[in-house]
């Protein structure tokens, strides 16, 4: 299956310009997400906005932004507003400077994404590009815009591919001085032998086994076990479309469950 990317666009650097795509390095669609319902009814809660005043539902069409200039008064922005005040960072990502690769503070960066040309013909631009980054041990700086918000970003090449982390601004990151300024500058000499054979023991290669999540089990487990106890619902007679449609819902069902029994097993076993 064919991968879904978040951005598109083009990747810079002077004259050097070949297409690209962006997907987000990480995701949390396996997680296990909850639904909000009505205890009593056992049915979905939906949300909705409401106007404030006449307190009837707003339709999407007529949702806007608004930003408040008094109290109860608001200039109006629509989509196209916004849209005509776009930066040329929506688009293209121009390489601006390049620093040390290892120059960049780690608090600085917020998210990673996946950078890969989109083109075969601009494969060969992308690829000197990435591989003068990997020679001269730098990471290029640049500018994109992310959810309307124009960020800092970095690039880092990796592999045969690069990696894009946006980055926070500089009002969201805390100076560790305050915080660290109290710890002693040296630890006792005679100790540290002792934590170092201890490292040495307790060392091994990186998994990422080794930041899996036991909440994220127990639930699945929990779930499992709450499912086998309820019990299945009748049919209601002479109603055969309804009666087909809820078979298939069992047979998916079942091939849900042996699927999740088998990644259990599996995860067990490791």
């Amino acid at each position: 299956m064919a991968p879904r990317y978040y951005w598109k666009g083009y990747l810079k650097l002077s004259l050097v310009t070949c297409p690209v795509a962006m997907t987000p390095a990480t995701s949390e669609s396996e997680k296990v997400r909850f639904h909000t319902l009505n205890k009593s009814t056992g049915n979905r809660v939906v949300s909705q906005y409401v106007d404030s005043v006449t307190g009837k539902p707003v339709k999407d069409g007529n949702e806007a932004k608004g930003y408040a200039r008094g109290e109860n008064d608001y200039v109006i922005l629509t989509d196209d507003d916004l849209d005509r005040v776009a930066l040329d960072t929506v688009k293209t990502i121009d390489i601006e400077k390049f620093v040390p690769a290892d120059s960049i503070e780690w608090t600085y960066l917020e998210k990673p994404h996946y950078l890969m040309p989109d083109d075969p013909v601009g494969n060969e631009a992308f690829a000197v590009i990435r591989d003068a980054m990997k020679v001269e041990k730098v990471s290029g700086v640049s500018k994109l815009v992310i959810g309307r918000r124009e960020r800092a970003v970095i690039l880092e090449p990796h592999d045969e591919g690069i990696v894009l982390w946006s980055l926070r601004f500089g009002d969201e990151v805390r100076p560790e001085d305050s915080y660290f300024e109290d710890i002693d500058d040296k630890a006792d000499p005679d100790l540290v032998p002792l934590v170092q054979k201890l490292i040495k023991q307790r060392s091994a290669h990186w998994s990422p086994e080794m930041a899996s999540d036991p909440i994220q089990t127990s639930l699945l487990k929990l779930i499992e076990e709450k499912r086998k106890a309820l019990k299945p619902k009748k049919a209601v007679k002479g109603k055969a479309s309804e009666i087909a449609s809820k078979s298939n819902v069992i047979n998916i069902m079942d091939a849900l469950r042996k699927s999740l029994e088998a990644d259990l097993k599996g995860r067990k076993a490791r």
